[in-house]
């Protein structure tokens, strides 16, 4: 198999349909048909990152996904945040996050910063 970039659509679709091929067979690393599948799976992850980008979540949407992954309750947000009250204008977006609170957001909880500094979707 000839391999080049994938730069259409028709390209985008026969490479998944080959490496739709190569797992069926589960192939070895190290194998010319897992070398293949590792080269082919990286050109596909290249192009859906041009054509098909995912954007990031609103701040709030970001803090309420991680509290959910870590079992985290608005209290657990009162070291990053303030107190509880201000917890819960953050989470129903009727106060904006500040910068020493993204500061603390991002440090803490790993929540990517550029989810943070995004404008908040209104209510």
């Amino acid at each position: 198999m000839e391999i080049r970039p994938v730069h259409t659509e028709a390209d985008y679709k026969s490479v998944l349909k080959t490496i739709s091929r190569l797992m069926e067979s589960d192939p070895e690393s190290g194998t010319p048909d897992g070398d293949l599948l590792d080269v082919l799976t990286t050109l596909v992850q290249a192009y859906e990152a041009k054509h098909y980008p995912i954007d990031l979540p609103d701040p709030v949407e970001a803090i309420k996904f991680r509290m959910e992954q870590g079992g985290l309750m608005p209290k657990d947000l009162e070291p990053m945040i303030g107190k509880r009250n201000r917890v819960y204008e953050v989470l129903s977006r009727k106060r904006n996050l500040t910068l020493p609170m993204i500061w603390r957001l991002h440090q803490e909880l790993g929540i990517p910063a550029e989810s943070l500094i995004r404008p908040m979707a209104h209510a």
